[in-house]
């Protein structure tokens, strides 16, 4: 009733009694959601936040029409159920807007909580400038997030559970602006919450961004997911059947669930596959959770796995042991894939409840746990990115590749000679481990004893190698090394060592051409040096001093180089005055585009061009992008070239869409066909496209083996709903069996 009293209070004339009763249930059910609230001080603290955001939000709405507060409760319910936070994290969820929008200050928190609450806030701000739109340095802009998150990992957690509110809600914000929330989640966020265990949370944004850049693939599998429920579940429910009764004979304590994979990864599996969804083999899988005590727990899981063998055959090569040896960031689970009834294939997930919180929280969870073996990967994880970070006189963006590409790897498990065990990326080689050990190990070794057999330093480990490393106090780091290494500790190190030899060099070169420029009269300035850099083709000047340096550019031939760059220069402002008439032409031929399209509404009158490596056609999702020389191209949300685009120059990026008042126009696209061989199928698939749908064709390609044919047609369809009438018009014809889009105009040509 006091909390009722309060909000009637602070919010009258404001909200709705609806939402009223809405804002009570959601704070109720937070305060139901954890232990953690079971302290009368912890409520009384959440009480207080909750009352500070409501009175500094209480005029703000979301764009769904709903009062901002809502959303705060409901990032506040991600943090404690899916997350397993504590209080302070909470608190700082509530505060972090309020503080943005200056209701309060950093130190007010600090005085009416505590110091480390107001840490976390001050670290999601910073956060928040990563995030801003005018952001021009992607690359800079995840260091950053990634020694936030080394500071306290918990600033990154509540930045997952802000980030899976707001795609939440995204279907009210504008497409442009989808897309791009979507690809930074792909490229970033989905890639963490894995490193960091939250499995769930790492699916339900990959489907949520899916949703927004693969719109009618999304719509599909989810229609063929919901009409196969009712199939899907009596098949469930007869698989396990036999492994219930027998568990329960044998005095297990269990809980088991059946449920499809997310739609991405759905999605992912028929695009590696090149299969439809009713070719998946895996839709599903079921998942037996144990009530075990920590003593028994490995033995019970592998109980439970010969239960399951002895009514199913397994695949010996789909068993994973991540009990014996778990996952770097603390997965711990026994999975087998086993023919069920039907002779279909099924995974089956065996674990304890332990080991499902973990995997359902990741990170938070171990915590819990402190002592058991999984909770040492996400810190060594951590350490090494710190490390990496720490790393002087480095490209940033070379730094941040290496680490992005490890957040999603598989992992290949070996020991020291002391039998210490080591988890490094799958795929690494003798040189990588001997970088995980120390840097000054991997900078002398020139090989290794693996099970006492001599190897090279390219020798690519295998889970349960013995390695002992060799060094020599004479090796140093070489160019090549880079081509082998696969780790970003590796990389990160060798690239450091090499850059510090480089310097040194470059020093020296540097002062051999000022010496040279001098006697030759030539000003040495900074102008002069970038049009050598141009003319080398070299990125920055230390590479230029470098190669003068080791006597890869010769000193006396560049004063003949500048020179000849003289003479050039006269020829380049006749060229660009060409240039500029060409651009001229190419505008002219273009401004039709405009009866079409709709550029961003404060641009007017600008050049475009449609990319060919995605072929947008008129009613695909689109945005503009500003490219350096070639005006604006306009490509697909779902572009093969759309995530690095977004991620990489997202400044750059600016709304696009088809004027739904323009005449028909046509637009150039490939469909690729196949089936069964047939006489007369050439001809029958001309007429469809030519005489009954009255499309043009530009050229046709087809192949036939075996009595199957396949083949490639070049056509121009008026817009994406034309082209959809005739690919399930061609689907009907029961000699063809599949008809694709496909991505670019450049294939084949």
């Amino acid at each position: 009733m006091l909390l009722k009293a309060n909000l009637d209070k602070k919010t009258e004339g404001r909200i709705t009694e609806k939402e009223r009763k809405i804002i009570i249930e959601k704070y109720r059910e937070l305060l139901k959601a954890s232990e953690i609230f079971s302290q009368k001080k912890e409520q009384e603290l959440t009480r207080k936040a909750f009352d500070i955001a409501l009175e500094a939000h209480k005029n703000k709405r979301l764009p769904s029409g709903e009062p901002f507060i809502i959303e705060l409760l409901d990032i506040a319910i991600i943090i404690v159920e899916q997350i397993g936070l504590g209080t302070r994290s909470v608190i700082a969820s509530l505060l972090y807007n309020a503080v943005v929008d200056e209701k309060i200050t950093l130190v007010e928190v600090e005085k009416q909580f505590d110091k480390k609450i107001k840490l976390i806030v001050d670290g999601l701000i910073k956060l928040a400038d990563v995030d801003s739109k005018a952001a021009t340095n992607q690359s800079e802009n995840f260091r950053k997030l990634l020694l936030t998150m080394v500071e306290d990992v918990r600033v990154i957690l509540i930045k997952l559970a802000i980030l899976l509110e707001h795609m939440r809600g995204l279907n009210f914000m504008p497409e442009d602006y989808q897309v791009k929330i979507s690809m930074e989640t792909f490229s970033l966020y989905a890639p963490l919450a894995h490193r960091l265990g939250l499995y769930n949370i790492k699916s339900e944004l990959e489907n949520l961004a899916m949703k927004y850049t693969e719109k009618e693939r999304y719509k599909e599998i989810i229609k063929k997911l919901k009409n196969t429920t009712a199939k899907r579940n009596r098949f469930i429910k007869k698989f396990i059947a036999p492994i219930e009764k027998e568990l329960a004979n044998q005095g297990f304590q269990f809980e088991i669930k059946g449920r499809p994979k997310s739609v991405y990864s759905i999605w992912q599996k028929m695009k590696k596959q090149g299969v439809e969804f009713e070719e998946v083999y895996d839709i599903f899988a079921i998942r037996i959770i144990l009530d075990s005590k920590p003593s028994k727990e490995k033995a019970d899981c592998w109980r439970v796995y010969s239960i399951v063998t002895d009514f199913y055959q397994p695949n010996p090569k789909r068993l994973r042991d991540w009990i014996s040896v778990p996952k770097s960031n603390g997965y711990e689970s026994l999975h087998t894939t086993v023919v069920g009834p039907d002779k279909k294939w099924v995974e089956v997930q065996i674990r304890t409840t332990r080991m499902d919180e973990i995997a359902e929280k990741g990170y938070a969870a171990h915590w819990k746990y402190k002592g058991v073996k999984s909770e040492r990967g996400i810190d060594g994880w951590m350490e090494k990115i710190r490390d990496v970070l720490d790393s002087p006189n480095l490209d940033t963006a070379d730094v941040i590749d290496d680490i992005k590409l490890d957040l999603y790897n598989k992992e290949v498990f070996v020991f020291t000679p002391n039998g210490d065990l080591k988890t490094l990326k799958s795929g690494s080689t003798v040189l990588d481990f001997a970088y995980d050990i120390h840097s000054d190990i991997g900078n002398q070794c020139v090989g290794a004893k693996i099970n006492n057999k001599n190897v090279t330093i390219k020798q690519v480990l295998t889970n349960g190698d013995q390695i002992e490393v060799l060094t020599s106090k004479t090796q140093k780091p070489k160019n090549d090394w880079l081509n082998f290494v696969v780790t970003s500790k590796a990389k990160t190190k060798i690239k450091s060592t090499l850059r510090e030899e480089l310097f040194k060099e470059a020093e020296v070169g540097k002062e051999l051409l000022k010496r040279r420029l001098k006697n030759w009269k030539i000003k040495f300035e900074d102008q002069l040096i970038n049009k050598l850099l141009k003319h080398y083709k070299l990125k920055v000047p230390v590479d230029l001093y470098y190669l003068i340096a080791t006597g890869k550019i010769d000193i006396a031939e560049i004063k003949t180089v500048i020179s000849k760059i003289q003479n050039q220069e006269d020829s380049d402002k006749q060229i660009q005055t060409e240039e500029k008439k060409a651009i001229v032409e190419e505008k002219k031929s273009t401004e039709t585009h405009g009866d079409y399209l709709i550029i961003d509404d404060k641009i007017e009158h600008v050049d475009y061009k449609l990319a060919k490596c995605c072929n947008p056609i008129y009613g695909d999702p689109i945005f503009g992008f500003v490219t350096v020389s070639e005006g604006i191209k306009i490509h697909r949300t779902n572009c093969p070239n759309a995530r690095q685009l977004l991620e990489k120059y997202n400044y750059r990026v600016i709304k696009a869409q088809w004027n739904k008042s323009s005449a028909k126009k046509s637009f150039q696209t490939i469909i690729k066909v196949s089936g069964i061989d047939d006489v007369g199928i050439v001809h029958k698939i001309s007429n469809i496209i030519s005489k009954d749908l009255n499309i043009r064709m530009r050229s046709i390609n087809i192949d036939s083996n075996d009595g199957m044919f396949e083949g490639q047609i070049r056509l121009y369809v008026e817009s994406t709903k034309h082209l959809d009438m005739l690919i399930r018009k061609l689907k009907k014809e029961k000699e063809i069996l599949k008809v694709t889009r496909l991505e670019t105009l450049e294939l084949n040509q």
